[in-house]
């Protein structure tokens, strides 16, 4: 029998089966109702959403996230050539916003295709069928929503050889990402994570430990928020957001309230033992073995040396211990405390192409002269002090030319 794949866009997640949703998207990744929680935010202004679903005979065995976004040219552009790109804009304002339509999730910080894993045991596809049944029907999909520029949205190392197979063929080309960030949780409790780091950074948390705990605080773990408590969370969050050096995504109130009722969402806030109000909060999904440390907000009105964003940390490391997680994934950004707190970064890339050759060409080679050092200053030291960390993608021959 000629095995078919087939591939349908859909408008909602509602429009695939829950059962299909499990099997794709089981722990540690977001699933449906991830979805279901954006599509309810009221981001119609920054995102449209849709999904692939792919079907093998006519029966659905895949699902494939996707959104289109008008990107801000200046987020993935070098320095060097921003001043360029800038005075183009002058002359042509929808320069420095790209069309794209990408495929995986917003406001995740990996990329997932989401395969029935009895499909592939089975052996009767493979990944790399999928995969490239995907990029032709995101091909004519991004025609018609006029993107000019089609990409794989962060995608881990464990992708890359079926990713790269299929840059040969349709000519894709790779543009090194914003690195995540995750921490291997060792031993049984706080103590022995603080233990676990290596010295310098053991004795830095430690420092600043004993200066936050002794802080007024009060901690508690929050599922379902009433809506005042919703009201200071949001109002922390968009304090921190705009604080913040690199924005893709705005999230709304909607979203808030409708993450919050999700069994997978708990809020770890820390309140001033006086007034009760909220100074710091973590928005955290408990993923089975995994807990993703997704969004935060801080009162940067409060006393320095109360260190809060690490008083913050060690409540979220004892909430992980306590529900038997092994790691904690904590994003893109913000590196320095990342990094000062033990976390690994994850090398994440975006495949990419453009529907025009010419500006394709351009792309390509604007692509090829970023890298970590260049999309943000705190990875470039980062880079310095360990750079046998810097991010090297392997280009083939046809690649290359």
């Amino acid at each position: 029998m000629i095995q078919q794949l087939s591939l349908e866009w859909l408008n909602s997640e509602s429009q695939i089966p829950q059962a299909l949703w499990d099997s794709c998207f089981p722990a540690p990744y977001e699933g449906q109702w991830w979805y279901r929680s954006l599509e309810c935010a009221h981001l119609e202004e920054q995102f449209t959403f849709t999904y692939g679903l792919i079907s093998l005979n006519g029966e659905p065995i895949a699902i494939a996230p996707a959104f289109i976004m008008d990107v801000p040219i200046e987020l993935v552009m070098p320095p060097i050539i921003l001043p360029i790109v800038k005075l183009i804009g002058k002359v042509i304002p929808s320069f420095l916003y790209q069309r794209t339509f990408f495929i995986g999730s917003a406001c995740s910080d990996e990329g997932h295709i989401g395969i029935d894993p009895i499909v592939l045991k089975a052996q009767t596809v493979t990944q790399d069928d999928i995969f490239l049944c995907i990029q032709e029907a995101a091909e004519t999909q991004a025609q018609k929503y006029n993107a000019a520029m089609l990409v794989w949205k962060d995608f881990p190392i464990m992708y890359h050889q079926t990713l790269a197979s299929i840059s040969k063929s349709k000519n894709l080309f790779p543009l090194v990402s914003f690195p995540s960030a995750l921490l291997k949780l060792k031993g049984e409790n706080a103590d022995d994570y603080i233990n676990s780091l290596k010295e310098s950074k053991r004795y830095q948390l430690r420092k600043k430990l004993r200066k936050a705990l002794p802080a007024p605080l009060d901690v508690s773990i929050v599922h379902l928020p009433d809506n005042q408590t919703l009201h200071q969370l949001y109002r922390l969050f968009s304090r921190t957001y705009l604080k913040g050096k690199t924005k893709l995504e705005e999230l709304t109130p909607e979203f808030f309230e409708f993450i919050s009722r999700e069994k997978e969402a708990h809020f770890i806030i820390l309140r001033h033992q006086s007034s009760q109000e909220i100074v710091a909060f973590m928005l955290c999904f408990d993923l089975k073995e995994r807990v993703i440390n997704k969004f935060i907000g801080i009162d940067y009105d409060a006393p320095r040396d109360w260190f809060i964003y690490f008083r913050l940390w060690i409540e979220a490391v004892n909430w992980a211990y306590k529900i038997g997680a092994k790691t904690i994934q904590s994003g893109q950004t913000a590196y320095p405390a990342k990094i000062e707190t033990g976390h690994e970064l994850v090398h994440l890339t975006n495949f990419c192409k453009h529907r025009n050759r010419f500006m394709h060409k351009i792309y390509k080679k604007v692509a090829s002269l970023v890298n970590w050092d260049t999309l943000d200053p705190d990875l470039a030291v980062y880079l310095k002090a360990y750079p046998e960390e810097k991010p090297v993608i392997r280009l083939s021959k046809e690649e290359k030319s």
